[in-house]
């Protein structure tokens, strides 16, 4: 008998039908004299409708109540997965993160894990039923209802997986694995069997929705294997694990990764001496804003511009922030550019392969694309470009790279949000 962990992601459980879809996909592995420990996502948009709601009731959204609201979304979605089950003749308990003794900090909205218990879990499946998860949330130290950032019913997933020494865990989207591309984007793009945990990281990292970058990052500290899954066909997915596929023919480049979610800011004329990244930097990491890239142009009569990008959704945060320091070491002054594109190559073979940079870039160039900033890594090359010629630079390089599956991806693709 092995133990699977099993998360359905937000359009997998959007609806009545959907749910009793995925009740069904349980009971099936359920006969199959597997125990089952099942994670939930909200259903479809919820967590953005309670994000509206509580928008347009108040604008001051202390951190403690917006996770008091935002875990009812997962709250639902497992008592009424829980009645599936019942409906089905599968005996199932529905359980909250705190319930499950999901352990976190004291931070709101972005808490991280501690510990997991799991002690109720346990005591669910030694008496033959199937435990249902609310994801996303756990509990404080300080006994605070806690989220865990979005996306982050991966995270639970994974975690759950490891304090219960789970022998799977399966990951169900809308997309039946982990592409080359966005085929919604590049329609060559072809699905891969398997990819390696650091190549995962950096493709979640740059971009790509299809695993949070806490539950992969996560996955490969504690080498829990996921399996990518689509709940729409049932079909065999991509394995995530610690070891890469071999295969001669394996691709240098295993994906191209793009993101729309960025903006720019920069920061015009800033004094050229010791210490100002540091005040500028400093307050943005406090306020728990992500900033990505980060690049200093060479000084010129004394002073520098200083360009970063970082969530478009953490604009509203760090601006009065970056305005204040940017006053303070008189800057002349601060831009943004919310029309931006991030497009990012991943794959481990980059390490022993010279010249992948210089082949981007003349791609690119060919294709009449404009970079404006560039960051590396041992197994990533990514630029910034106009959002405006992200469809031609991702096909590009993906048709470049030998990356392209030759016919266009047929399965039914999810909205692009």
């Amino acid at each position: 008998m092995a133990l699977i962990v099993q998360k359905y992601g937000g359009t997998s459980v959007a609806d009545p039908d959907r749910i009793r879809a995925i009740a069904e996909n349980v009971a099936l592995t359920k006969s199959r004299g597997n125990d089952v420990v099942v994670v939930v996502s909200a259903m479809g948009k919820a967590t953005d409708n309670l994000i509206a709601l509580a928008d347009s009731v108040s604008k001051v959204q202390p951190g403690r109540e917006m996770d008091m609201l935002l875990t009812t979304g997962e709250r639902v979605t497992a008592a009424l997965t829980t009645m599936a089950l019942h409906a089905l003749g599968v005996d199932a308990v529905s359980f909250t993160g705190s319930q499950v003794g999901i352990i976190t900090d004291n931070v709101h909205r972005k808490a991280k894990i501690v510990e997991v218990k799991g002690d109720r879990v346990r005591e669910a499946l030694a008496a033959g039923k199937v435990a249902v998860v609310a994801g996303f949330q756990g509990v404080s130290l300080d006994k605070e209802i806690t989220t865990l950032g979005r996306g982050a019913s991966d995270l639970t997933a994974s975690a759950l997986a490891k304090a219960l020494d789970a022998d799977a865990c399966e990951i169900y989207t809308d997309v039946t694995g982990v592409f080359t591309a966005d085929p919604r984007i590049v329609p060559q793009a072809r699905k891969l069997h398997r990819i390696s945990f650091d190549e995962m990281l950096e493709m979640a990292g740059a971009g790509s929705k299809v695993l949070a970058l806490r539950s992969v990052e996560f996955a490969r500290n504690h080498n829990v294997p996921l399996h990518v899954r689509s709940s729409f066909t049932w079909e065999q997915g991509t394995w995530v694990t610690d070891e890469q596929e071999s295969n001669m023919e394996e691709p240098i480049i295993s994906g191209v990764v793009t993101d729309l979610s960025e903006s720019k800011v920069t920061v015009v004329a800033v004094p050229d001496r010791p210490g100002i990244s540091a005040l500028l930097f400093e307050p943005l990491a406090a306020a728990n804003v992500n900033v990505d890239m980060i690049v200093q142009n060479t000084s010129h009569d004394g002073t520098t511009d200083i360009s970063f990008t970082m969530p478009k959704a953490d604009m509203a945060t760090a601006e009065s922030i970056v305005r204040r320091v940017a006053d303070e070491i008189g800057a002349r002054d601060v831009e943004h550019d919310n029309a931006i594109a991030k497009i990012s190559l991943v794959g481990a073979g980059m390490k022993s392969s010279p010249g992948i940079a210089a082949k981007m870039f003349r791609t690119l160039a060919d294709l009449d694309v404009n970079i404006a900033m560039i960051s590396t890594s041992t197994i990533r090359i990514s630029v910034v470009t106009s959002s405006a010629d992200l469809e031609k630079a991702a096909r590009g390089l993906h048709t470049a790279f030998g990356l392209d599956s030759g016919e266009a991806y047929a399965a039914p693709l999810p909205e692009r949000k």
